[in-house]
């Protein structure tokens, strides 16, 4: 029970009582109650005081008074000095030593530091000893409110799906107080929303954003800006508030079918496009995103649903419109199917809201171009047979214009694909005929290719393959399938089986007859009318010394019409064989064929034995050439008069040559010759007449050795032969050597080789000299 009068007021707790005064001091007193009298007795006690009270962000100009402290065993005559110590003391807080008044220095703030803890002593000014022991005592800071809440984000984000329902959670916003929270309603906070109405609500207390407002469309508005606001003192009037932003994105969902932005659509494309390729697009628009705005388009109907497709664009969403099969001006000019469009991905939870799918109609137009012809085929078999003269029709070529306009058609042969010239047609009307005659067995199949232009437009043009088949007929004779080499033996009956091949194909199958031109006395036939047949002796005892080779002419028929024979030769040859029928001796040739050599390799093999002789031959000739000494061994021996032969003649002794003798006439002179190798000077060489007609056997001498150097291509030319009309004693040129013209020589002058240079010193050395002469 609290008991208020005054300035004191006393409180009575569990048989003692408290009394607090005015100054905040307490006192303690003990009670007794006697009937309805209380008796108070004070308690001793040291100190008056264990709490104080102080109030946050003080504004006053003089120190904040905290209280008063003071010991019971001050006798107020002055003698008790009262010192502080702990948090605070002498900065914070002050004491007056006389009197104990406790005042605090500093503006305090309880969101920095709420509480401190000092400790108090009283001591004896003229003793120095203290009156009792230091007392500990706390100073709480009193709150107000200063602080305004603060959210812990400036800035929320948040998303929710589309169209929830109301209620829905999108966030949870935080604010604090720095307040105490213990202490009033300074820190008891309340949610309120400022910005965001009517689409969102937030719960007082907890802070928590909703969704106030169903039906939400984020293709109608995706983006909203919601402002929260938290307001201390539990909301009311003067209380401190604090605000952050919440934007609020709504997430799609597939609740938007794809719709059609026209009923039908037009598109054109040349009738020529290739298939696969594209004749335009059309899209369909969903005001979904992502996944449920990808779409799929189909063709369900049409007249077009054979040529046209339509497949999706997984990028742009559109649908491209593709030939399926090649469009034709001149049948048909519009195509037209009617496409539908659906979502891929479906919501069950929104089919209440219609079919997510349309359709729209496509028109597509073909514009006409200017086709190539077309043939009525796309390759042309003909046949013919080999024996069909020229002139004669194989077949006939049809191509039209499939343009509106039908151009007339001129059509021709591809050279390229006839190169023999085999084939014409005819350029208006297309009929292929022969030119030349035709021959299964060099050629069965003939393919030529065929062009067809129009007139008008020659660029405007197709080809087609013609392939022409050569049929056989019987105009070839059997032969023997291979040459044979028969021998035979005295007593061996069966000497040899042949056959035989057609280059005929007859459809039934080849027939061949054997038979013999003519009746034999040594030899006979026998059909085995398998298309072979054995030669067989008539009689024995043959002697290869009386006759070794005997011929057999065998006459082979086929059974085709109209029927074609001939007669081949076979080449029997006598050898003389042992009792087993083995071969042992015959003639060189029979050996050598017998063992498997033809007359092809016999003369190969001869041949490479004489190019092997001759290259022999010839090596060792260029082996003793080599080992003949040079006449002129050094290059500084230098003769004009001296010259090297490598070949060495026969001198007189040969009988090969002309006589020498001739030669040494003194009447014969050579006639000029044109040399081959060189162009004339003159058109007419000078002749200079013999002296003598004595000397005419030597002159046609030379010149039949001339002519037959000119006719024949194997000699050298002519000037290369070194002939001498000329030599020795008594020839008008007199002798030729220089052995003797020493004297005539001294006459000369050679000091101008000297002036020719460091080349020419050796030469001048040798010619000037200062005697009377110099000897060659």
């Amino acid at each position: 029970q609290r008991i208020k009068g005054g300035s004191k007021a006393i409180l009575q707790c569990q048989g003692f009582i408290l009394l607090e005064r005015s100054d905040g001091n307490l006192f303690h007193w003990n009670h007794l109650m006697k009937g309805d009298k209380l008796v108070l007795h004070r308690s001793k006690r040291d100190w008056m005081w264990r709490q104080f009270f102080l109030s946050e962000e003080y504004t006053g100009s003089n120190y904040q008074y905290v209280g008063k402290l003071r010991s019971d065993k001050d006798r107020g005559d002055g003698t008790a000095r009262y010192v502080l110590s702990g948090e605070g003391a002498g900065t914070i807080f002050r004491i007056d030593e006389k009197s104990g008044d406790l005042h605090a220095t500093q503006r305090l703030d309880r969101e920095e530091k709420a509480s401190y803890t000092l400790q108090a002593q009283a001591f004896n000014k003229i003793t120095g000893l203290p009156l009792e022991p230091a007392t500990e005592f706390i100073v709480k800071i009193h709150d107000i409110n200063d602080n305004e809440p603060k959210f812990t984000k400036a800035v929320y984000t948040a998303s929710v799906p589309e169209m929830s329902d109301i209620g829905t959670f999108v966030i949870e916003v935080n604010a604090t107080d720095a307040d105490d929270a213990t202490y009033g309603n300074s820190a008891k906070l309340v949610y309120s929303i400022l910005q965001g109405q009517p689409y969102f609500s937030v719960e007082p207390e907890t802070g928590i954003v909703r969704i106030a407002l169903s039906n939400m469309d984020r293709e109608v508005r995706k983006e909203y800006q919601v402002v929260i606001q938290a307001k201390d003192m539990a909301g009311q009037m003067g209380g401190l508030s604090g605000t952050t932003m919440v934007n609020v994105t709504l997430t799609d969902v597939n609740d938007s079918p794809p719709r059609f932005a026209y009923s039908s659509y037009h598109l054109s494309t040349y009738e020529s496009a290739e298939i696969g390729s594209t004749v335009g697009r059309i899209k369909a628009n969903d005001g979904d995103e992502g996944e449920n705005a990808e779409m799929k388009y189909r063709i369900v109907d049409g007249d077009g649903k054979e040529y046209l497709d339509i497949i999706t664009d997984e990028t742009t969403q559109e649908g491209v419109m593709v030939i399926k099969k090649k469009l034709d001006y001149e049948s048909k000019r519009v195509y037209t199917v009617k496409v539908e469009v659906t979502n891929t991905h479906q919501d069950p939870s929104f089919s209440d809201l219609g079919p997510f799918l349309d359709t729209a109609i496509v028109k597509v137009t073909a514009k006409d171009v200017d086709e190539p012809p077309v043939f009525s085929r796309p390759q042309y078999v003909f046949e013919v047979n080999e024996d069909t003269p020229k002139g004669i029709a194989v077949g006939t070529i049809a191509a039209w214009d499939p343009d509106a306009t039908h151009y007339p058609i001129q059509y021709a042969i591809d050279q390229h694909t006839d190169p023999e010239r085999l084939y014409h047609i005819d350029p208006k009307n297309g009929s292929i005929t022969i030119l030349k005659s035709l021959d299964r067995e060099v050629s069965k199949w003939h393919n030529i290719s065929v062009l067809a232009s129009e007139i008008n437009n020659p660029h405007q043009r197709s080809r087609v393959p013609v392939l022409i088949k050569v049929l056989d007929v019987n105009d070839n004779a059997p032969e023997f399938a291979m040459i044979y080499e028969t021998f035979v033996c005295e007593n061996v009956k069966l000497i040899q089986t042949i056959s035989a091949i057609d280059t005929d194909d007859p459809l039934v199958g080849h027939k061949f007859v054997f038979t013999l031109s003519s009746m034999n006395p040594n030899f006979t036939i026998f059909d085995n009318e398998d298309n072979t047949a054995r030669i067989l002796t008539r009689r024995s005892g043959f002697n290869r010394r009386e006759m070794s080779v005997y011929y057999l002419p065998v006459v082979i028929s086929d059974s085709d019409y109209p029927i074609q024979s001939s007669t081949s030769t076979l080449t029997i040859r006598v050898c003389s064989c042992d009792a087993t029928g083995n071969m042992r001796s015959c003639s060189v040739d029979a050996l050598l064929l017998s063992a498997g050599l033809s007359t092809g390799a016999l003369v190969a093999i001869l041949l490479c034995i004489l190019i092997l002789l001759m290259i022999v031959v010839l090596f060792s000739a260029l082996k003793k050439q080599r080992r003949k000494e040079p006449l002129i061994i050094s290059k500084e021996d230098v003769r004009d008069n001296v010259v090297s032969y490598n070949d060495e003649g026969g001198g007189e002794e040969d009988t090969q040559a002309f006589d020498i003798g001739t030669l040494r006439h003194p009447e014969v002179i050579e006639s000029n010759k044109l040399r081959r190798d060189i162009i004339p000077e003159m058109l007419f060489p000078y002749h200079r007449p013999s002296p003598m007609k004595e000397c005419a056997d030597v002159r046609d001498f030379i010149i039949s050795r001339l002519q037959e150097n000119d006719t024949d291509p194997f000699t050298p030319p002519y000037d290369s032969l070194a002939t001498y009309a000329y030599e020795g004693n008594g020839s008008i040129a007199e002798s030729l050597s220089s052995l003797e013209s020493s004297v005539t020589e001294g006459d000369h002058e050679y000091d101008y080789l000297s002036n020719w240079g460091p080349q020419f010193k050796k030469l001048a050395d040798m010619y000037i000299g200062k005697d009377t002469g110099v000897a060659n």
